[in-house]
C-alpha cells in the first residue's frame, strides 16, 4: 500500500486521488511540511457552525524566513432536511489556509459582497467601509464586533492580498488574532494553491 503524505482512513479511491492532487500542487509551489497535533481551535470559527462535527484531516505548515502559515484539510458533517420527514446526514472535504496576526482584530468576516448585502446596507447599515478604498468596499462585504480594531487592523497590505484572491467564493474569518480563509467548495489542487498564497503572503506582512 503507497505511503501516503495524509491520512487516508475513511477516503475512496477518488477522495485519496484528489487529496493527493492537491497536496502534490501545494508541495510544488511551497516549502510544506506536517504539523503534526496542532489544536487550530476550529470550534471558535462561525464558519463551522453549519455543521454538527468538524474534524481536522490533515495540516501542512507552509514553512517561509520568519513567519509560518497553515494548510487545513477538514472533514466536515452536516445534516440538510430531506423531503418533509427527516434530514441527510452528508460529509464534506474542504481546504481552509490559516494564519496568524500580530494584531488583534477581534471578530471579523470579509466576504464578496452581494447584491443582497447592498440592499439590506440601505435599510441597516452596519458593514464597515473604507473610505479610502473605495474598490475593496465596493467589492468585499465587512463586519466586525470591534469597529475600531478592525479599521486599525485591516490595513491597504490586507486589503491589496484580500482584492488579490484568485478564488471567487471564498470567506475570510478573523477570530482576534487567527485568520482563516476557505469556502464550502470541495477540495481542488487550484483551490488550495490560491489560499496558500494568500495566507504566506498575510503572514509575511506580519
Amino acid at each position: 500500500m503507497p505511503d501516503y503524505p495524509f491520512d487516508t482512513v475513511g477516503l475512496g479511491s477518488d477522495q485519496i486521488d484528489i487529496f493527493l492532487e492537491t497536496y502534490t500542487a501545494l508541495k510544488n509551489r511551497f516549502n510544506i511540511q506536517q504539523t503534526g497535533d496542532i489544536d487550530f481551535h476550529l470550534e471558535d470559527f462561525e464558519v463551522f457552525k453549519r455543521y454538527f462535527n468538524v474534524s481536522l484531516r490533515d495540516s501542512f505548515l507552509i514553512k517561509q524566513s520568519g513567519c509560518s502559515s497553515y494548510i487545513l484539510f477538514t472533514e466536515n458533517d452536516i445534516r440538510l432536511p430531506h423531503n418533509k420527514s427527516g434530514v441527510t446526514e452528508l460529509r464534506e472535504y474542504q481546504t481552509w489556509a490559516l494564519a496568524y496576526l500580530k494584531r488583534n482584530l477581534g471578530r471579523v468576516l470579509i466576504r464578496p459582497e452581494t447584491l443582497v448585502d447592498k440592499i439590506i446596507e440601505l435599510i441597516h447599515p452596519i458593514e464597515i467601509d473604507f473610505k479610502e478604498d473605495k474598490a475593496f468596499s465596493d467589492t468585499f462585504y465587512v463586519v466586525a464586533n470591534d469597529y475600531e480594531k478592525a479599521i486599525a487592523g485591516i490595513d491597504r497590505n490586507l486589503r491589496n492580498a484580500v482584492m488579490d484572491v484568485r478564488e471567487n467564493d471564498f470567506v475570510i474569518e478573523i477570530v482576534e488574532h487567527t485568520l482563516i480563509i476557505g469556502s464550502k467548495k470541495p477540495i481542488t489542487p487550484d483551490n488550495a494553491v490560491h489560499l496558500a498564497e494568500f495566507v504566506a503572503r498575510v503572514a509575511s506582512m506580519c
